[in-house]
């Protein structure tokens, strides 16, 4: 795969993830003050991941180095990683949401 191919994929999948994390933190913000306080640490850890995946997707966006294979390594675990959280995540919020 061309290194610019994968920079395009990367930007696709990071906006795809972005509106997913925009759909758990409008939940989150919609939560009453009690249950909020029992998902922060998730959304957080969300948000920490998401901003770290924004850098290194800037960084292929401006570089797209021909070598990117460390690049991918990186970002593939980081996003099994937010795949992991956003899980867990929303499916406390959505608990939340039942009345659990």
């Amino acid at each position: 795969m061309k290194s610019t191919d994968y920079c395009k994929m990367m930007d696709i999948e990071m906006t795809n993830w972005k509106a997913k994390l925009y759909d758990v933190i409008r939940k989150f913000d919609g939560l009453p003050t009690g249950q909020r306080e029992k998902v922060f640490k998730d959304v957080n850890a969300l948000n920490i991941i998401m901003e770290e995946l924004d850098e290194k997707i800037d960084s292929l966006r401006t570089e797209c180095p021909v070598e990117w294979k460390p690049q991918q390594e990186e970002i593939n675990a980081k996003l099994s990683d937010l795949g992991s959280k956003y899980g867990e995540t929303s499916n406390q919020l959505f608990d939340y949401e039942v009345g659990g």
